[in-house]
Parts: structure tokens; C-alpha cells; sequence
């Protein structure tokens, strides 16, 4: 179940960078994460979930923006694939499967990313080209998917 976790993580990672982060550390946080003992312990401290969920606002809200680059990109996407690894390394840790979690993580940000991307594109289209819906529905999955993720463990 870690792995599927990890991966599920990296898939909300890929559809957005700092969402997933963000939930991992506020389950480390509130221990449903039991990372203290490992080399992730810092996801649970105090100030992590707070700075985590200070760039998920900060991303969802540039997100809106038209002139935000495609998630496809090599700065977006890597940024997914570092966000994704970290938080199913994080998820990984606690099972002691850090490099597995890792793994997972970085496959399902590639997932998420594409897949975000195919589905976007195709909603947008559907809708005649209407971008901002699609997005606030995107914005919805990613953090109600992160919440179902990180409740689960």
C-alpha cells in the first residue's frame, strides 16, 4: 500500500507541484505520517506544513494566470518530478521503502503531469475553449485527491 500511496502522491504532484508536499507534510505534521525517526522528519516540523501551503496558494493562484507556462515545460515539469519524489520519499519513509516511495512518486508525477495535460486540454476544448473552469476543476481534484491520499495512510 506505501507504493500506491507514493504514486498516487506523484500523481497529484504532477497536476500540482506544491499541493502534494503540502498535504504530506501536514499529515507528518499531525502525525499520520510517522516520519520523526527518519531523514524526512523535517516535513513534520512546526513550520513545513505552513511554508508548503504558502506555495500551494501561491501556485493554484498563478495558475489562473494566461501567461503561466505549460506544466510540460522542463522547469514546471521537473519541478513535479523534484515535488513528486520528496513527497512519495516522505510517504516511503515511514514504511522504511525510502527509495521505493521515491520511485512511485517521481512515475506518478510523470502520470500526473501528461495526464493532467491530456485531460486539460481535452476539457478546454470540449468547453469552447473556456480554460478557467477546467482549471478551478483541476485546482478541486488535486487538493481533494491530496486530502483523500494523506487521510488514508
Amino acid at each position: 500500500m506505501t507504493y500506491l500511496f507514493a504514486l498516487l502522491i506523484g500523481i497529484i504532484a504532477g497536476l500540482r507541484a506544491m499541493t502534494a508536499p503540502a498535504a504530506v507534510s501536514w499529515a507528518a505534521h499531525l502525525g499520520w505520517l510517522p516520519v520523526n525517526a527518519t531523514w524526512a522528519w523535517f516535513m513534520g516540523h512546526w513550520l513545513a506544513p505552513w511554508i508548503f501551503t504558502l506555495l500551494a496558494i501561491v501556485e493554484l493562484i498563478n495558475d489562473q494566470r494566461p501567461g503561466t507556462p505549460s506544466r510540460t515545460v522542463p522547469v514546471q515539469f521537473g519541478a513535479r518530478i523534484v515535488t513528486g519524489a520528496l513527497s512519495g520519499a516522505t510517504i516511503g519513509a515511514s514504511a522504511g521503502l525510502t527509495i521505493g516511495g521515491l520511485i512511485a512518486g517521481v512515475i506518478g508525477a510523470v502520470i500526473g503531469t501528461y495526464g493532467g495535460y491530456e485531460a486539460r486540454k481535452s476539457l478546454v476544448a470540449s468547453t469552447g475553449g473556456r480554460d478557467l473552469p477546467v482549471a478551478l476543476a483541476e485546482d478541486a481534484v488535486a487538493v481533494l485527491g491530496a486530502l483523500l491520499v494523506v487521510s488514508w495512510l
